[in-house]
Parts: structure tokens; C-alpha cells; sequence
């Protein structure tokens, strides 16, 4: 059943499956860095009120399923939650080779909407990891 959220004048269900890729798509986030990296993502949609219903870090991108406002454009969200999250990237990386300092980050994103398909949406973000690793497995193979 779908929750469906209000404000005073209005009652919304708004949600997007949003990707986005650090710049150049260099492979940086690993190890420590990419679990930094989910702990930062979820802490600045809290900040700015949004919610992160589902989210997976990959070594050269992020896929996030968030439900953002209809106060707040998508542009506008996104780019809140890209720009603040490469200032915290910086601070706390700004020594590590992969790093590129406040433009970690690539200009573009990727995102569409969620309706009636959430659950496989929800479940392609959950399994992603597992489908690059066996279409790496195929392409060695060939």
C-alpha cells in the first residue's frame, strides 16, 4: 500500500529513481569511501527533507530511489544533495589520489519517475551489484 504523505494544502506520493556518477565515471568509490559515501547521501536527504527510501553505492555511481517534495523541484534536489555531499567528500578526502575536491561529482544525473513499478524498481537498485559483476563474468568469457 502506498504511504502517502501531506503538507498543509496537499497530499502527495512523489518518488524518483535518480543515478549519478562521480566525474570522469573514475572508478572511487571503494572501501571506506563508499560507505562514507551512503552515510553522507543519507544524512544530507535528511537535512533537506527528503527521503532516501532505497539506495546502492557502486564503485563509478549511485542509484537512489528518493521521495522528494513537491515544494522542491528535482533539479533543485539533486542538486542540493550533490553539491553539499561533494563539500563533505572534500573534507574528508581531499588527500586521497580519486578524489577531485568540490567537483567529485559528474555535471549531469540520470532520473525517472517511480509509479507503479517501485518494487522492481526497489529491487533492480538492491541487485545491481550482482548483475555487473555477472555481465563482467560474460564479458571475460567471450
Amino acid at each position: 500500500m502506498r504511504e502517502w504523505q501531506s503538507q498543509a494544502h496537499v497530499k502527495w506520493y512523489c518518488r524518483y529513481h535518480v543515478v549519478i556518477v562521480p566525474k570522469y565515471r573514475i572508478k572511487s568509490m571503494y572501501g571506506a569511501i563508499r560507505r562514507e559515501i551512503g552515510a553522507i547521501l543519507k544524512e544530507q536527504c535528511r537535512r533537506h527533507g527528503i527521503e532516501l527510501v532505497e539506495g546502492h553505492v557502486m564503485p563509478d555511481h549511485v542509484h537512489m530511489c528518493i521521495s522528494i517534495p513537491p515544494k522542491f523541484s528535482v533539479a533543485h534536489a539533486v542538486g542540493r544533495l550533490k553539491g553539499k555531499s561533494a563539500i563533505q567528500i572534500n573534507q574528508r578526502y581531499s588527500r586521497r589520489r580519486n578524489v577531485m575536491g568540490f567537483k567529485f561529482w559528474s555535471r549531469g544525473y540520470c532520473v525517472s519517475t517511480v509509479g507503479l513499478e517501485e518494487a522492481v524498481i526497489r529491487a533492480y537498485i538492491r541487485n545491481q551489484e550482482q548483475k555487473d559483476k555477472y555481465e563482467d563474468q560474460l564479458s571475460i568469457t567471450y
